[in-house]
């Protein structure tokens, strides 16, 4: 593991409605998004998955790289701590840079947060095994540290389930994320139980229904147990309008999904569920368009959730911002949205 360097954050523009003032200069992205007000976060641009971590903290993984950031969630602006988790997460070896995780989504639970790649193939559809990670991490002194050791048999775990058979997995796997009916799993959310996680696959998309899996055994798989392999609970299939899931998260008493094409196609929308038999309602109030949302910071004792966008693709000065080689230009946005007590 590596620490890095970092400067504590400052705010952004757009922030007022937060009790913090404006900073100048900030980026003209910032300004508003569907009306609302918008924090700008910096020193990366793929937000894909994060976790709260008390105090207004939070911590977010990239699927650009296998760094973990800190941010507080008022404030935004730059990391507060960061940690470079590629030494600690047995990656195939290279020539230069260790080759990236895809890390897509996460969730806390009990004391640990946990993280989870994509399991697909590359964008040219070939083979990635540094994309088969399932870890979890935990905050000593602010700075998110490796539990155990990765796990990296998830994806056989769910070729071999019976369950999932008739969901054409196996064929799934061979092809491009982005393809049709190529396999991406982008949401995870603890369930409950306080023991399970929620897997939430972008791709496929069978019968047009997008997929969760229950992962009944998280901690045991992180734990070193030995002979450990992924237990599967029944699959759900959610009618999200043909969309599949790009972010999950369990929030007062039921599930926020952010649903999206399998290909970045259309504008992600905002859905509920309460689980089980319910059928998940899309938030109409909250209005996505301008944004990539592919993450929530969504704290128990707060009257609002904070959407994470994922700006990788936004153009900073004509260049995409995932290709800038000055971190320091790199942001990502957020805005916070109230959302009314039901459904």
């Amino acid at each position: 593991m590596r620490l890095l360097p970092v400067c504590m954050g400052v705010l952004v523009c757009g922030c007022a409605a937060h009790g913090v003032g404006e900073r100048p200069g900030a980026v003209a992205a910032a300004a508003s998004v569907a009306g609302r007000e918008v924090l700008v976060f910096e020193g990366m641009c793929d937000a894909s998955g994060a976790v709260a971590l008390g105090g207004g903290l939070f911590v977010v993984g990239d699927d650009e790289d296998n760094i973990l950031r800190v941010y507080d969630a008022r404030r935004g602006g730059a990391p507060v701590q960061s940690v470079d988790l590629s030494p600690d997460l047995e990656l195939p070896a290279a020539k230069k840079k260790p080759p990236e995780t895809d890390i897509e989504a996460a969730t806390g639970l009990g004391a640990l947060s946990f993280w989870l790649t994509s399991h697909g193939r590359n964008s040219s559809g070939k083979k990635a095994p540094s994309r088969l990670r399932f870890f979890a991490t935990e905050e000593t002194d602010a700075v998110p540290r490796l539990v155990g050791r990765p796990y990296t048999q998830l994806l056989d775990d769910m070729l071999a389930a019976p369950q999932l058979a008739r969901f054409g997995l196996d064929g799934a796997e061979t092809k491009a994320p982005k393809a049709p009916g190529g396999l991406n799993i982008e949401g995870m959310t603890a369930m409950p139980d306080g023991r399970s996680i929620l897997v939430g696959f972008r791709s496929p998309v069978p019968d047009g229904k997008a997929l969760l899996v229950p992962l009944l055994n998280p901690v045991s798989l992180v734990e070193e147990e030995e002979g450990a392999r992924a237990q599967l609970g029944e699959p759900v299939q959610l009618d999200l309008g043909g969309l599949g899931i790009r972010s999950l998260s369990w929030w007062r008493g039921r599930y926020l999904i952010i649903s999206g094409g399998t290909a970045g196609e259309g504008t992600s929308r905002l859905f509920t569920w309460r689980g089980g038999e319910d059928a998940p309602v899309a938030v109409e109030s909250v209005d996505l368009a301008g944004l990539n949302p592919e993450a929530f910071f969504t704290p128990e004792d707060a009257e609002e959730i904070l959407l994470l966008s994922d700006d990788g693709t936004a153009l900073v000065d004509g260049v995409e911002c995932k290709r800038l080689k000055d971190a320091a230009r790199k942001r990502f946005r957020g805005v916070w949205v109230r959302l009314s007590e039901s459904p």
